[in-house]
């Protein structure tokens, strides 16, 4: 863990190396990813069922290829109640929220007597991933499968490793709640390539969201173009915002919930209290020991864990929080709107001491797939809209065409191109 202060000599130089640290695949990954992707798009199901023999130890002719609608219902009526009350209130959260995202139709006739407007739609077919193992989480599954379903999508398929065989029934309940229509059990780039392309058993999806390892993300970059993607994601963020006046323990968990994610996930704290910042890393050290993610979230924290002390929290934070773009930022401070205001480029914001961002993972309403990597400067987090395009409509009339097609001949001359200007000009005779 980095402990550094705005007044060190050499703060500059190594905070840009904090904003500029990656943490993502390196050439390795990309050049087998790039060979999954080739062998599945040649072999189809011969390729798939290799790789999820190797890399998920399980045979999908013995094991089976899909797991049924009948089994997703089992898993949700097994739930114990208080668990299947909690994705129900969860479901319902983000189903509300996502709905006021529906973008409206527009239909209007200009002053020219032109008729212009745009029509929104949703794609046929999104294809979900959801990881297995160590990060198989129903939440996800809600996250991304709500919108789609709110959006209007007709066919909206997961693909899951199941590793050794073993289903998770947290995901498979999730998936009976959330309406999807088909789940997969193929996992890894091999599955991001089998939805884009499709195979003899899968058809292929129009869209791809949904996170993964660094193969899955390097996957859906690389079929960018083929399908449509939610964005390319690295490893989870955290960036909390705090003066002295917090409690030490509550930041400290604010810290461990995104360390716990991954070795490669980050968690940065900024304040203007050094003996605050001191109790909260003593804390760190204390309650990372008795979490069972202990390994993961210690590893996190000693490589890539940083403690910003500034001199003043309202004049400094919000740059340095801008120049770090991160995925999640928490304001931990008695009037978190004032800075809120100054905060340009984060993933999503949590307001006040009492909003710690797990609550934003599972419940609050908003997406928790956010960009990650500093691209929060130039993207935003999942909505309804990844899963719908817009096609826009015009209409003319002769009256019309008298008004504005002459220019338009006179543009199309300009640039050589007078098959356009024809087709305008023969009308206008």
């Amino acid at each position: 863990m980095q402990l550094i202060k705005t007044s060190d000599g050499d703060f500059e130089k190594r905070f840009a190396r904090i904003v500029n640290d990656r943490r993502e695949s390196d050439k390795d990954v990309a050049n087998v990813v790039q060979g999954i992707i080739a062998r599945v798009r040649a072999d189809g199901d011969a390729a798939l069922r290799e790789f999820t023999r190797r890399y998920d130890e399980h045979d999908l002719a013995q094991d089976g290829w899909q797991i049924g609608k009948d089994i997703c219902a089992a898993a949700f009526a097994d739930l114990a109640p208080d668990l299947r009350e909690a994705l129900e209130l969860a479901a319902l959260r983000i189903r509300v929220y996502h709905e006021e995202q529906l973008p409206a139709n527009r239909d209007y006739t200009d002053e020219a007597g032109v008729r212009l407007g745009a029509r929104w739609g949703a794609v046929e077919a999104a294809g979900l991933y959801v990881p297995g193992g160590r990060a198989a989480y129903p939440s996800s599954l809600l996250m991304n499968a709500i919108p789609a379903k709110v959006a209007g999508v007709e066919r909206l398929v997961v693909a899951t490793p199941t590793p050794k065989g073993v289903v998770n029934p947290l995901v498979l309940a999730a998936a009976h709640l959330a309406g999807v229509d088909e789940v997969w059990r193929i996992g890894g780039a091999q599955a991001i390539a089998a939805l884009a392309y499709g195979t003899d058993s899968i058809a292929a999806v129009d869209v791809i969201t949904g996170p993964g390892n660094a193969f899955v993300a390097e996957a859906k970059r690389q079929l960018y173009g083929v399908v449509g993607i939610d964005m390319v994601a690295g490893p989870s963020e955290i960036l909390v915002i705090s003066d002295g006046q917090s409690d030490p323990d509550w930041i400290a968990a604010d810290l461990l919930s995104q360390a716990e994610h991954d070795p490669s996930s980050q968690s940065i704290l900024i304040t203007d209290d050094l003996a605050f910042a001191r109790l909260v890393e003593d804390a760190v050290d204390v309650m990372c020991a008795g979490l069972a993610t202990n390994r993961t979230a210690r590893a996190s924290w000693d490589d890539h864990g940083v403690i910003i002390v500034v001199s003043d929290l309202a004049a400094e934070a919000p740059a340095l929080a801008n120049r770090l773009a991160a995925e999640h930022v928490e304001l931990a401070v008695d009037e978190p709107d004032a800075m809120f205001a100054q905060i340009r480029h984060a993933g999503s914001v949590f307001l006040g001491r009492h909003t710690p961002e797990a609550v934003g993972d599972y419940v609050a309403g908003p997406n928790h797939v956010l960009p990650t990597g500093r691209r929060a400067r130039f993207s935003s987090g999942l909505s309804v809209l990844d899963f719908m395009k817009r096609t826009s409509f015009i209409a003319l009339d002769e009256a019309a065409l008298r008004v504005v097609g002459p220019a338009a001949v006179a543009l199309a001359g300009a640039e050589g191109l007078p098959a356009h200007a024809k087709s305008v000009q023969v009308r206008l005779k």
